[in-house]
């Protein structure tokens, strides 16, 4: 999602009250930052809030001294329309009715490239006694969970890339095989994380996990894209195809899962059971 220079709002220079809005997300069981939680709930756990199934917005931006602020507001078909016209490069003046914010966070919990003009460069407020630390994006010179679900997220974005690369291996593979070669690692069976992964998957559809574990979007024609978290792993799949996992202990690496006698049958039945943008 960009950052619209034309989002920002606020009222006359000078009020350091005012909010600048630079960029927005929604938090709702079916579309969450990940880097707040592998599920709904943990994600609102993350910000302090209750899991009400309507979901929330996230409005974030700079106040007139520059600082930081998340402010969340429950009016999520508003932010939900800004982020449409701007994904679409229209122009969209996101300023939220006082009376729909639910609270005002010190932080972003996303990185942000834009600032606002006119104001001093973004930085965490003073804090205030009580007050919680800031929030931050994650390190991005780390791996960790946050890291993970964000690397899942990416390979979501650019699944023709990433498959793209895997019908490339495969048809190196099968050169290679052809010259008595051995084969390459890059669609070798699942090693045990993966299989542990897939387990839990399986899992789910006998007991349902906490709400946006396992969510599904459009992804053209008949086909869904997949996306599934649980503890240490990520998984990116599509409908009628393959799947990728990413580990904890597998630091920034991509693990295919190619389709075999199971996985098509999982997949369909993850999807039944997912949750879908409204």
């Amino acid at each position: 999602m960009g950052e619209p220079e034309s989002a920002v709002t606020g009222a006359a220079d000078g009020d350091d009250d005012a909010l600048f809005v630079l960029t927005a997300a929604l938090l709702t069981p079916a579309r969450f930052p990940a880097v707040l939680g592998d599920d709904y709930p943990a994600a609102c756990a993350a910000l302090g809030l209750e899991p009400y199934a309507e979901g929330y917005g996230l409005v974030l931006g700079q106040d007139g001294t520059g600082a930081r602020w998340t402010v969340i507001v429950d009016d999520v078909s508003l932010v939900a329309v800004a982020i449409s016209s701007w994904d679409c490069g229209m122009e969209y003046d996101l300023s939220p009715d006082e009376r729909s914010v639910v609270s005002a966070l010190p932080g972003w919990p996303l990185a942000v490239a834009a600032a606002a003009q006119g104001l001093p460069a973004p930085h965490d407020p003073e804090p205030e006694e009580g007050a919680p630390a800031p929030l931050a994006p994650p390190d991005e010179g780390a791996w960790g969970p946050a890291q993970r679900r964000l690397g899942a997220d990416m390979v979501a974005l650019q699944w023709a890339e990433w498959r793209g690369r895997m019908d490339s291996a495969e048809e190196g593979d099968r050169e290679a095989e052809g010259d008595g070669q051995a084969a390459g690692t890059s669609v070798a069976a699942p090693g045990d994380g993966v299989r542990r992964a897939l387990a839990e998957l399986d899992a789910y559809l006998e007991e349902a996990p906490p709400v946006g574990r396992v969510r599904s979007s459009f992804a053209g024609g008949d086909t869904r894209t997949l996306r599934a978290d649980g503890p240490g792993w990520s998984l990116v799949a599509r409908t009628g195809d393959m799947a990728f996992v990413l580990l904890d202990a597998e630091p920034n690496e991509v693990l295919p899962v190619t389709p075999g006698p199971k996985l098509p049958a999982l997949l369909e039945a993850l999807d039944a059971m997912a949750v879908r943008p409204s």
